[in-house]
């Protein structure tokens, strides 16, 4: 990974630039008016660029960039708002003041709608195995701004933890969170999922086996909830009991600690 500037850059950029070059211990690239190709043909490494308004990635051989985006936590909260019931959000067992250890962060839409919904009491935790993307996410969660404060500040609530998830369960108290949630990449894929294809090439597939379910369960003091697609044997496999949903192609599946 490489950072630059975007095409029409100035003295802020460059500066952000080299700030973000100096976070993460890699090279910064003068933009120089070339295009991110050219720039991929010369390092033959993915890029991160800074624009006026946000961060993107663009990881090498693709056309996809990879910038933070609330996604859909955005409609799910406005759903919230209206008396809806979110799976998720219902699946977890969440209550205001609840704490959640997100070991899937990845661009945050759960992480998030999780937040706005435990308040300012509860806390989420969110840990991402990619150091850029987990890099992406704390500064877009900070900066990002929609035109509801609450949703606002339950994003800058958010704590972004850079790590493998096993490293960190091994290193959480028993009981240390209400609920320990997994959100692993699919082993059948789903076309219409959106927000997630570009994320796919950084993604760290890091095993989800028993060593990590047992950790979990350790840690969660109330449950411990795995999203995954409806043909998975990942819920046979772990023990989890799963809550149908036949409109969707995704479950979610729990297991219960009291």
């Amino acid at each position: 990974m490489i950072v630059t500037t975007a095409g029409r850059t100035n003295e802020n950029m460059i500066k952000l630039a080299n700030k973000v070059a100096k976070d993460l211990l890699i090279n910064f690239v003068e933009r120089r008016k070339r295009s991110i190709d050219e720039i991929q043909a010369i390092v033959n490494e993915d890029v991160l660029v800074v624009g006026k308004n946000r961060l993107e990635i663009y990881p090498l051989h693709s056309n996809e960039p990879i910038f933070f985006h609330p996604n859909s936590s955005m409609f799910r909260i406005k759903r919230i708002m209206c008396g809806e019931i979110d799976p998720f959000i219902q699946t977890c067992g969440l209550l205001k003041g609840s704490s959640i250890l997100d070991c899937t962060l990845g661009l945050g839409s759960d992480s998030i709608t999780a937040s706005y919904w435990v308040g300012q009491t509860g806390r989420v935790v969110g840990v991402e195995g990619n150091q850029y993307i987990a890099y992406l996410v704390r500064r877009g969660l900070k900066t990002w701004k929609s035109d509801d404060q609450d949703i606002n500040q339950a994003m800058e609530r958010i704590e972004v933890i850079h790590s493998d998830y096993l490293s960190f369960l091994q290193g959480c108290p028993t009981d240390g969170y209400d609920v320990v949630y997994f959100d692993p990449m699919f082993e059948e894929s789903i076309d219409e999922s959106d927000g997630i294809s570009g994320i796919k090439q950084l993604a760290l597939r890091s095993p989800l086996d028993i060593e990590v379910i047992e950790e979990a369960k350790r840690v969660a003091k109330y449950r411990v909830v795995m999203k995954d697609h409806w043909k998975s044997e990942r819920f046979a496999q772990f023990g989890f009991s799963v809550i149908v949903r036949k409109t969707s192609k995704f479950h979610f599946g729990f297991i219960e600690m009291i």
